[in-house]
């Protein structure tokens, strides 16, 4: 019996594992996991060991993980020797560090024990598509990754003038919408920001041989006899003239108070008292409104008028002045740098804050629209410490080249480094498009600026850049100039470095007029058309003829001008010598400011160049005719001038005079920080020209762009 129980304790003793190794130590092979940041909606992997320090195998018991954390391969048994690898994940769903420990216990009642800690990373903003794109941020590749829209997909154009609009190939287009009132005698136009619209059209013409033009709103534009005596052709005597009797052009005995001579802006017209043409005295121009800047204590130094002549002072960074005539007139609450009018609209840069450019109601200031880059493109934010507005441009009545300048990230406005981006903005202010300007003369930081911008008749935008020779505005143009030319949707067309110093930019029929060159450019490739005697200066251009400024003379209160008694025409595009018109003996040219606009002679609208000389003291309106360079008018003007005439306008009946700024007025921008006078003169019958460039800012309203409107010669 005894040696029976004595075997079957032993055997039961032997069936249990030994004393010494009954406890299983079990741990991870690392104390914890540190998950780097981590874009919410990305994951990021890690794998740790079990590892088991005895020699028996245990099992685990583990609690579940709380997320974002998650492990995969926890085994319920760890054996002996084995290192079983546990993947574990982060999958941040909200910004923000987090933590938390993996607990697992073994049959010992021991814990097992990992930390693990992580940080959600807010996904970032991507830029602002254009039409027809779109930006989505790619959490693997950690940037955001541009998509091109599939054809068909609904699109909005930015423009009220296009219907139905779908994306081809990246791109967004429609149907153009027709505007039509039924009524032939006016003109049914289509306004990118407001649709269809109609507006009087213009007079009919007559067929020049005593047939006049009328508008029947059924047929349109009909022909009649002209009035029996009515001016005919060239010879316009009080003894023979050639005038229109029952619809045909005769030579005749004219009678009396016939118009043997035409009027003026400052003398009426001849009528004939028996064979002598009588004309009364002329008379000294008066100005009807002032607006003194200094007096007002305001630095108010340009101005736009309107086409209902309407007018709008501005400054840099001042509240403009809208309705600067009326009574009534409204100061913007918010100030800008530089203004011009688009699309029957204010247009200002920096406005209502630095960085924007935005388009506000005329009457009242009240914003339209506002873009800024810095908002549509946090990638170039990101690159730059200070962005701001450089210059505008109207590239087309949907079109508008916005170019910003930025000091260089880390970097601040002491330097004269520079970055430029180039946004083609649509009619409602969205991105058609935006790029970085890079080439070696924008690297040198000498503070290259863009002083010319300029677009054509297709919308193709030309720019010249240039190094500045002075610190803070305004900035005077050093050499060499950049001239770079980009198409309508800001694509690179091609590039010149020329020798002259930079300044304005004009155009007519695929030339490019450069204020500081002698040698008009090519709008198809840059390459020089010719060479003039002097430089180019603010030129004003027909379809027919080029005018450059006269030689010698300044808008600017510091240089005296040099002696410039004559004005010169050429053809385009061949720059052939036109005509030569010279001053009379004592006159002279002060002001290189041109504008082209329009008078009646004879019941014909002509075409004049308009420029300011002096007569000794007295200052002088000199009118002379496009076509050949005689002279229509020479009239002065009743004020005591406080600088040379630095900037002028034309608007129906009136021209709006600018003297008295004292900074620079051929840097940029001009005249800034001054307090100029302002001073309006009506003439009336006097029109703002309808011409390819009818002065150096493009005409009223500073709009930098070419019209395709050809011109009364």
């Amino acid at each position: 019996m005894g040696l029976l129980l004595t075997g079957l304790l032993g055997a039961c003793r032997e069936e249990k594992p030994p004393l010494t190794d009954s406890t299983s130590q079990v741990r991870f092979s690392q104390e914890a996991v540190a998950f780097p940041a981590t874009y919410v909606g990305a994951s990021r992997e890690g794998s740790v060991r079990l590892v088991s320090e005895g020699r028996a195998s245990a099992r685990v018991e583990w609690d579940p993980v709380p997320e974002p954390f998650s492990v995969e391969g926890l085994p319920e048994r760890v054996e002996p020797g084995g290192e079983p690898s546990v993947k574990v994940r982060f999958d941040p769903k909200a910004a923000g560090p987090v933590a938390a420990t993996l607990v697992g216990r073994d049959e010992g009642g021991r814990t097992v024990t990992l930390r693990l800690s992580g940080e959600g990373q807010p996904v970032p903003s991507c830029p602002t598509p254009v039409a027809c794109h779109r930006f989505t941020f790619d959490v693997v590749k950690e940037e955001c990754v541009e998509e091109v829209l599939a054809d068909g997909t609904v699109c909005d154009p930015g423009n009220q003038c296009v219907l139905d609009a779908v994306c081809r190939e990246g791109r967004c287009g429609g149907r153009e919408r027709v505007c039509d009132d039924g009524n032939a005698c006016t003109t049914d136009v289509c306004s990118p920001l407001d649709g269809c619209q109609s507006v009087p059209a213009p007079p009919c013409p007559g067929d020049g041989a005593c047939q006049e033009g009328y508008c029947d709103a059924r047929k349109g534009c009909q022909l009649r006899p002209a009035a029996n005596g009515t001016f005919c052709g060239e010879t316009r005597g009080c003894d023979l003239a050639d005038v229109c009797v029952e619809g045909a052009c005769v030579k005749g005995d004219p009678p009396d108070h016939f118009v043997c001579a035409p009027a003026s802006p400052c003398q009426e017209e001849g009528r004939c008292q028996g064979p002598v043409c009588v004309r009364p005295p002329a008379k000294v121009l008066a100005p009807g409104w002032k607006y003194d800047a200094a007096a007002e204590g305001k630095k108010l130094h340009d101005m736009m008028v309107g086409p209902t002549g309407d007018l709008t002072l501005s400054g840099y960074f001042t509240p403009a002045v809208l309705g600067a005539t009326e009574a009534s007139r409204v100061e913007t609450p918010v100030s800008g740098r530089r203004c011009m009018l688009w699309n029957e609209r204010l247009l200002c840069m920096d406005v209502p804050r630095q960085g924007q450019v935005s388009l506000m109601e005329r009457a009242t200031g009240t914003p339209r629209w506002s873009f800024e880059l810095a908002g549509a493109r946090p990638d170039i934010a990101n690159r730059t410490s200070t962005l701001f507005l450089a210059r505008l441009a109207v590239m087309a009545p949907d079109r508008l080249a916005a170019l910003f300048e930025a000091y260089p990230v880390g970097q601040d406005s002491r330097t004269q480094c520079r970055l430029y981006y180039l946004v083609v903005l649509d009619a409602m202010g969205g991105m058609v498009s935006a790029r970085a300007l890079e080439d070696p003369l924008l690297s040198e930081c000498n503070h290259p600026h863009p002083f010319g911008l300029a677009s054509d008749t297709v919308g193709d935008l030309y720019v010249t850049f240039s190094p500045t020779m002075n610190t803070g505005a305004p900035l005077r143009a050093g050499a060499p100039t950049l001239v770079m030319a980009f198409s309508s949707d800001g694509v690179p067309l091609w590039r010149r470095t020329l020798p002259f110093e930079g300044g304005e930019l004009g155009l007519v029929r695929g030339l490019l007029m450069p204020e500081g060159g002698t040698e008009p450019l090519r709008t198809s490739d840059g390459g020089a058309v010719g060479t003039l005697p002097s430089k180019l200066g603010r030129a004003v251009a027909t379809p027919e003829v080029l005018v450059p400024s006269p030689e010698g003379a300044t808008v600017n209160p510091d240089v005296v001008p040099r002696e410039s008694t004559r004005l010169r025409g050429y053809r385009v595009p061949g720059l052939a010598p036109a005509w030569t018109y010279a001053l009379p003996v004592g006159s002279s040219f002060t002001s290189k400011e041109l504008r082209l606009g329009t008078w009646p002679e004879g019941g014909v609208k002509q075409t004049l160049v308009l420029g300011f000389a002096a007569e000794g003291s007295k200052p002088m309106l000199v009118g002379v005719r496009a076509k050949d360079g005689s002279e229509a008018f020479r009239c002065e003007l009743g004020y005591t001038p406080r600088s040379v005439p630095q900037l002028f306008e034309l608007g129906p009946g009136s021209l709006t005079l600018m003297d008295g700024a004292t900074t620079c007025g051929e840097c940029d921008p001009p005249f800034a920080e001054s307090k100029a006078r302002f001073q309006r003169f009506m003439l009336p019958k006097l029109e703002p020209a309808e011409a390819p460039w009818p002065g150096t800012f493009g005409g009223p309203g500073h709009d930098h762009h070419e019209d395709p409107v050809r011109a009364v010669p």
